[in-house]
């Protein structure tokens, strides 16, 4: 895989995990809970991170900022997944926390076939 491909693929997970942090952003049952709202503040900050290198074509740039985020953004994953039933038992819950860890795993695939 080149790294133009890596980052088309990556820039189409990225605005997946826009849309589950939409959801998280805009629900009630997180309000009033600061460890939660700490989640899709997170997917805030990884998402634009590599928007700057994306718009010159620095596709370096793009990955480096990646794979820098992708540490933090796969702990509050894991910490979604672990206690969003505390929120909500909600199906939509559920399959946002499936979704976020899902996200997370294809981006450690595509760097890991990048290699470093």
């Amino acid at each position: 895989m080149t790294a133009e491909v890596a980052v088309e693929q990556l820039n189409s997970i990225l605005a997946h995990l826009w849309m589950v942090r939409n959801f998280l952003k805009h629900a009630e049952e997180i309000q009033d809970d600061e460890t939660m709202q700490e989640v899709h503040r997170m997917m805030f900050d990884f998402i634009r991170a590599p928007e700057p290198a994306h718009q010159r074509g620095d596709v370096n740039e793009y990955l480096h900022r990646v794979r820098a985020k992708l540490p933090k953004l796969k702990k509050v994953a894991d910490q979604f997944a672990h206690d969003f039933r505390r929120v909500s038992s909600h199906t939509n819950f559920e399959m946002a926390a499936l979704s976020l860890s899902g996200c997370v795993r294809q981006i450690e695939e595509i760097l890991d076939e990048l290699g470093s």
